[in-house]
């Protein structure tokens, strides 16, 4: 695996910036490692299985005939977790035919470790003038997605709940304490409490960052979110920005599943992590873990939970990274968020710069990956002149111009407030605006929420689909002005107009023998569709030659090339019209 890309900053020795996030503090009153579950001895493993079905009794013999035992099941998604000392145990177990692919569970850093410096200066509350928000003139971010048009119409996602998939939560800060179903939250990592990480009490925590970006309380204090009344579920799934995938994809699913079923009930799900894999080299264990990765996002958006990503800081063309997959940016049905951030904003404040669309530096991009582009904040303004900009109601924020083109929100304790940059940033920018949308229109299936949210984006760079935007920047006003009936539904998760408007593949039914493959051209023209495996080779052609506007819908028996049936196991399918591309992860799980 290869970790994000580092870069490094230095402000006056005080501050760094590394990968996946920068960070400043004010206060107000993937590295691959080895596998975990060992025990001290290093006799016990745990296993990542993915049942070639529903997991049930069957799975479950299978594994105790094999020499293991069940630690955990999920019955829907066909996901379990086992356990065994015994070194025989995987190939036993995959020789009773119960089970697709399966893998020794790894512990991955998801979040690259960053250097923070609390912020010195007199950021003592005083009055506040009711609805304004301490740092307001701040937030650049709203005013570039115009939350608060959405907001003057009523829309604060009062009733929509989103997941926080991260590290732990600041349970108390006066900003998110209101907004935190306490009651549902839940860790997935032994011996930590959802509020529990490391460091002390005024350390960092990026899961209070990115839910103070969706849902920071409209309380006259500190910061707002994009969705300030909406409902946040902290699943804890890395401590000190690891985990294993084992702990993320129960989260994933935990989140996904109805209260009344044991489980999140959220209608959202935030995840601002992410590794990056080299699938070649015959890395199988990496291949099946990844693909579990993807098989519980596919089950959350089948039972309607939207699932938000970062897209990741590698500054990666996601289009051309052969080998590499970035997780969970590439996993089944999830919405890549890159990262957008301006240059100067605090200079000459009020009348600094407004280039808050530009892509950040260090955004991964590629049509094939990126859904929609948000704001992530940048660090890229030369040199380390003070700027200053007023708090509300009195005071000046007072620090180097370039911090201030990063992202505020809250980071630690019951006040403290951090600048951050990265798609970790951005990925909750655009939770917030799918909450609006979904509080609004609260039946909304999932295909219709994604449609929503990419047709009320503003059009960016390319005519249609870009690099770096996706299908445009995330615009809250439009999201939440915009009808519903310019949807209509084609296909589990998705949402296509009657005559497409953008080059689609869609990949519906991952986990089966023979999944569903379309795609959608604007105009008829040639088109071509080549299934590669992890290693990069091409094992099929699916489709080549002449193919009419809106979609077409591919008919594939699960063969290669040379007509012999695929081996289960991630693949990457890719659409060629003209000089633009497209790709999707496909799963076979099952035969």
């Amino acid at each position: 695996m290869h970790n994000h890309r580092c870069f490094s900053r230095i402000l006056m020795a005080l501050a760094a910036i590394c990968g996946a996030f920068v960070l400043l503090a004010l206060s107000s009153p993937g590295a691959l490692a080895q596998s975990s579950g060992d025990d001290a001895s290093g006799a016990f493993k745990r296993y990542v299985m993915t049942a070639t079905g529903t997991w049930g009794t069957a799975q479950d013999a299978a594994v105790l005939a094999a020499g293991g035992t069940v630690l955990y099941r999920h019955a829907a998604s066909g996901i379990g977790i086992a356990t065994s000392s015994d070194p025989g145990f995987l190939k036993r177990a995959m020789r009773s035919g119960q089970f697709g692919l399966s893998a020794e569970d790894r512990t991955v850093q998801w979040l690259e470790p960053a250097n923070e410096q609390v912020y010195e200066g007199d950021l003592t509350e005083e009055t506040i003038t009711p609805g304004d928000e301490t740092f307001i003139n701040l937030q650049w971010s709203m005013t570039a997605i115009d939350a608060a048009g959405a907001w003057a119409l009523g829309y604060n996602g009062a009733g929509v709940r989103v997941a926080v998939i991260d590290g732990g939560m600041c349970a108390n800060h006066l900003d998110l304490v209101a907004n935190i179903d306490a009651a549902n939250s839940k860790s997935f990592v032994p011996g930590f409490n959802w509020f529990e990480d490391t460091g002390g009490p005024t350390s960092f925590r990026h899961a209070c960052h990115v839910a103070g970006i969706i849902a920071a309380a409209d309380n006259a204090r500190g910061t707002i979110g994009v969705a300030p009344a909406a409902t946040i579920i902290s699943c804890k799934a890395l401590h000190g920005g690891s985990g294993t995938f084992e702990a993320v994809i129960e989260a994933i699913l935990y989140a996904a599943d109805p209260i009344s079923a044991g489980g999140g009930g959220a209608d959202i799900i935030n995840m601002s992590l992410g590794a990056t894999f080299n699938m070649g080299g015959g890395n199988t264990g990496a291949g099946a873990l990844v693909a579990a990765t993807a098989r519980a996002v596919n089950y959350a958006t089948d039972h309607n939970v939207l699932v938000v990503v970062s897209a990741g800081n590698g500054g990666y063309d996601l289009d051309h990274t052969g080998n590499l997959a970035v997780v969970p940016a590439q996993s089944g049905s999830a919405l890549a968020i890159s990262a957008t951030g301006p240059v100067g904003y605090a200079v000459g404040y009020p009348n600094g710069a407004t280039n808050f669309r530009r892509p950040a530096s260090y955004t991964n991009y590629g049509r094939s990956t990126i859904w929609v582009a948000a704001p992530g904040g940048d660090f890229v303004y030369p040199g380390n002149e003070a700027c200053s900009i007023p708090r509300v109601p009195a005071g000046n924020v007072t620090t180097s111009c370039w911090v201030f083109d990063l992202v505020i929100s809250p980071g630690a304790g019951t006040g403290t407030y951090f600048f951050a940059a990265g798609t970790s940033m951005s990925a909750p920018h655009a939770s917030g605006v799918a909450a609006l949308i979904k509080q609004k229109y609260p039946s909304i299936s999932v295909g219709d929420l994604k449609g929503m949210l990419s047709r009320s984006a503003d059009d960016e760079g390319e005519t249609g689909t870009d690099p770096f935007y996706g299908h445009g920047f995330v615009n809250a006003h439009t999201a939440v002005t915009m009808p519903l009936a310019q949807q209509a539904a084609s296909g589990p998760g998705r949402t296509e107009t009657p005559a497409a408007t953008r080059i689609e593949l869609l990949i519906a039914g991952n986990g089966h023998s023979t999944p569903s493959i379309s795609f959608a051209l604007p105009a008829a023209g040639q088109a071509r569709v080549d299934l590669f495996d992890v290693a990069g080779r091409k094992v099929a052609v699916l489709f080549d030659g002449p193919a009419t506007a809106g979609r077409t819908t591919l008919a594939w028996d699960g063969r290669a090339a040379n007509g012999e049936r695929l081996r289960q196991g991630a693949y990457f399918a890719r659409l060629t019209s003209g000089n633009v591309q497209a790709a999707r992860q496909l799963v076979l799980l099952g035969q």
